[in-house]
């Protein structure tokens, strides 16, 4: 009784099969399906190849949302060089709600105004990068997927030792301001309290010194992300009049960045700028200076990278494969019958005539008519 179960499991599994096989004596091979085989076999493997380069690659995926949070600081990282001694300039931010932040989280440092060589070389690939940025927006990706702790992005130090006079100052450092909008400012005199705001002591600095020509090395929001370049980075502006304003209007978006590499908390930010000669007898009133006026976005991004899974790379893999196979079949067939009854070599049947010999030796090829009496 086993084996009789058995036996019936085994031919109802056999009629349960899928891809019966053909004896060999069967199958007729030709030139042209294997020249037709090689030709599958071939975009077979470099679908493939090129298949797993798409599973290997990332992608940059974006998410938006409120940004809830509204008690934590926000960080302004910052390294700007003024072609103004550092004794004369002073850095500091007030915000919307009158609130003035100190600038102890700034360094003054005396330096001068001109790059050398090597730091020139920098700050023109710089100025390259930030230009084709602004042509190619997916360039912004490559960048988040190429971000390492501790990559290098600042301007690099001389390589020479300067014997002219230190005629600039760059001012460089970090500062924590309330999550509002504010106005970061660099102008005459240094700050001081004062109790309708604030004011900056420039009575004492002649007119005949000011020069706000600048150069914005570096400027960020959120924590620093080496690697990743901003909009302003290599930004440099030159005077041509003692009494120049600058504005820079910046919009600030809350961003969370997790790739393979690195997470981190920062703001992209975007921003117009604006630049004008202070004349109060022609109308054009203000104060000479830099001035860079931001607004916190309500948004959050949320930018992710991402990676073809496992089993949707073999599922594409399968589909290439079966897809070729069909695909070559089939135009083998179409190819075959078209060239059949072009070539009239498609027959429906086999039909020879019989040759009838004769006494005398003559063949006769013609078929012999059949009488209704024959056939009886």
């Amino acid at each position: 009784m086993r084996r009789l179960n058995r036996k019936k499991a085994l031919n109802l599994v056999k009629e349960l099969d899928a891809f019966p096989k053909v004896p060999e004596s069967y199958v007729e091979t030709s030139a042209t399906g294997g020249t037709v085989s090689i030709i599958a076999f071939t975009t077979m493997v470099l679908l493939a190849f090129f298949e797993f380069f798409v599973y290997q690659d990332t992608w940059m995926k974006y998410q938006y949302e409120v940004d809830k949070d509204f008690s934590s600081k926000l960080r302004i990282n910052i390294d700007i060089t003024v072609a103004m001694r550092c004794q004369h300039v002073g850095a500091d931010v007030l915000d919307l709600a009158e609130t003035m932040v100190a600038s102890d989280g700034l360094e003054y440092e005396p330096v001068i105004f001109e790059l050398s060589p090597q730091q020139r070389l920098w700050h023109r690939t710089l100025l390259l990068i930030q230009s084709r940025l602004r042509e190619e927006h997916s360039l912004q990706d490559v960048l988040f997927k190429s971000v390492l702790k501790g990559a290098p992005t600042a301007l690099p130090p001389r390589e020479d030792s300067p014997t002219q006079p230190f005629s600039a100052c760059r001012i460089h450092g970090h500062l924590y301001v309330n999550k509002v909008a504010g106005n970061f400012h660099i102008t005459v005199g240094k700050a001081i309290p004062h109790p309708r705001g604030h004011a900056h002591l420039a009575a004492l600095v002649s007119h005949e010194t000011y020069n706000f020509s600048h150069r914005i090395d570096h400027l960020s929001f959120g924590e620093e992300v080496p690697g990743v370049i901003n909009p302003l980075d290599g930004t440099e502006k030159v005077c041509t009049d003692h009494n120049q304003m600058f504005q820079y209007f910046i919009t600030v978006v809350p961003t969370k960045l997790h790739t393979y590499k690195i997470s981190a908390n920062t703001h992209q930010y975007s921003v117009t700028e604006r630049e004008r000669v202070i004349n109060h007898a022609a109308g054009s009133h203000g104060v000479s200076g830099i001035f860079m006026k931001y607004d916190i976005s309500s948004l959050m991004v949320t930018v992710t990278e991402q990676h073809m899974p496992l089993w949707q790379f073999l599922v594409r893999l399968c589909g290439i494969i079966g897809g070729i196979f069909s695909t070559t079949g089939m135009l083998h067939g179409l190819v075959g019958f078209c060239v059949d009854v072009v070539c009239c070599r498609f027959k429906l049947g086999v039909y020879r005539p019989k040759e009838v010999s004769f006494q005398d030796g003559q063949v006769n090829n013609h078929t012999p008519l059949l009488s209704e009496n024959s056939t009886h």
